[in-house]
C-alpha cells in the first residue's frame, strides 16, 4: 500500500523500497535525462526535484 504525505512542507513516502540513490540531472538533445541502473528497467520510479 502506497501512502504519501504533504505537509507544510514536509514530504512522507511509505512504500516497499528496494533502492535509493541520487543522480544528477544532464542535457540530453533539447531535454533531459537521468540516468539509471539496467537492472531497473521496467521499473516504477520517483523522480524528486529539489531546491539548492
Amino acid at each position: 500500500m502506497r501512502t504519501i504525505d504533504i505537509k507544510k512542507g514536509d514530504f512522507t513516502l511509505k512504500e516497499k523500497v528496494e533502492c535509493v540513490y541520487e543522480r544528477t540531472i544532464t542535457a540530453f538533445g533539447n531535454s533531459a535525462k537521468i540516468d539509471a541502473q539496467k537492472k531497473f528497467i521496467g521499473k516504477r520510479a520517483y523522480v524528486i526535484v529539489i531546491k539548492d
